[in-house]
């Protein structure tokens, strides 16, 4: 099961980044505005994402346009251009909603339903009817990430890892999309679901499932979002393997399991230097800058301190006592400046010490004789 993924780029640079690779795009979202897809290193159901399909008609390939429709899709719908050629068709990235709506549902489902159809198993696919009978042979997409999170249970623990392309590229998900109109309602709801199969032996120890992926520039790829292929076939069905090249996968942070925290961090390795929130790099960050002299004289670090205290309590990583117990000594403020020889400073410098420590009086300097007693003169 895919139920979490990163996606935290803007549409003009996911754009950018699929034509690098080969893909045609003709038409996308703009990056603000109405219809702007969402941007978020926790990519939960529910959420606006990005999806790279082939501009049919919402009926899917196959399908006449309708009413407006009609001039946009004039050229695509034409068999004489689309058969035996992908050259010829239009593509474009589209915002669309995680969790297929099918389009004779007629009212909005709620979240529970939703949740049902974030993901569709690619071995229900492979027997005729179904839920996703229409979709699987008119409406076929590819959903953009830049990587995924699964869960790995420890006992009662569940500790999340990111998995990501070793090759730094986009992930490209093989997906299903449909839209729906609600009886009463004027506004169309386009909505996707991602494709996933058994876990390759990079990801068994992790989780049975992952998502089927597919590489940008391969033609697997075009087969996959091919219009003129409106019938399923066992050469669409064999697209749907799991993944045979290197990915990545490392444990992150556990904040990433609750839906509406966001931060880069979240696909950063808990064991990274660049990890903040990991209390081994904190110590280790403050014990190099007392050794290598970086603070300033007469100063004090308590605000640094401070603001990471208040960082570490936020991330839930550890409880305050750490700072209580272990927090690091610093070293005595140093002296300003140099003191001038005038009368006034050569009396301070005359003047004892006071231990912080140890109830030990005050020595004062003599004077001359007799003009100074001990105080034990006055007991005895």
């Amino acid at each position: 099961m895919c139920g979490r993924y990163a996606l935290a780029l803007r549409p003009s640079q996911i754009r950018q980044m699929l034509e690098e690779d080969g893909l045609d795009i003709d038409d996308a979202p703009e990056d603000e505005g109405d219809g702007t897809p969402r941007n978020s290193y926790n990519f939960a159901p529910g959420y606006h994402g990005i999806v790279y399909r082939a501009n049919t008609p919402d009926g899917g390939a196959g399908h006449q346009a309708t009413g407006s429709e009609k001039h946009q899709h004039a050229e695509t719908n034409d068999p004489t251009k689309q058969a035996g050629s992908c050259e010829q068709v239009k593509y474009k990235l589209q915002s669309m909603k995680w969790g297929l709506i099918p389009s004779w549902t007629k009212r909005n489902p709620d979240y529970g339903s939703m949740l049902k159809t974030i993901n569709c198993r690619d071995d229900s696919l492979s027997s005729p009817g179904g839920l996703w009978a229409t979709m699987k042979a008119h409406k076929r997409c590819i959903v953009v990430a830049q990587g995924f999170y699964e869960w790995l249970k420890i006992g009662k623990d569940k500790l999340p890892h990111y998995v990501k392309r070793k090759d730094g590229h986009l992930m490209c998900f093989a997906g299903l999309w449909d839209c729906v109109q609600y009886e009463g309602s004027g506004d169309k709801t386009y909505t996707y679901t991602i494709i996933t199969t058994d876990s390759n032996k990079q990801l068994k120890f992790l989780h049975t499932r992952m998502p089927v992926i597919l590489d940008s520039d391969s033609p697997e790829i075009k087969t996959w979002l091919d219009p003129s292929r409106n019938q399923w076939s066992s050469e669409l069905q064999s697209l749907l393997k799991s993944f045979e090249g290197e990915l990545e996968v490392y444990p992150v942070t556990k904040e990433v399991g609750k839906v509406g925290n966001n931060s880069p961090s979240f696909v950063i390795p808990l064991d990274s230097k660049e990890n903040k929130s990991n209390i081994a790099n904190f110590f280790a960050n403050a014990k190099h800058k007392k050794e290598s002299g970086h603070q300033d004289p007469g100063q004090c670090s308590e605000v640094s301190i401070k603001e990471e205290e208040d960082q570490l309590r936020e991330d839930g990583k550890e409880s305050t006592s750490v700072f209580d117990t272990d927090k690091p000594s610093y070293g005595k403020r140093k002296a300003s400046g140099i003191m001038n020889d005038d009368a006034g400073t050569a009396k301070r410098r005359e003047v004892g010490k006071i231990s912080a420590t140890q109830n030990k009086a005050r020595e004062t300097k003599k004077g001359k004789a007799g003009d100074s007693y001990k105080i034990t003169r006055f007991f005895n």
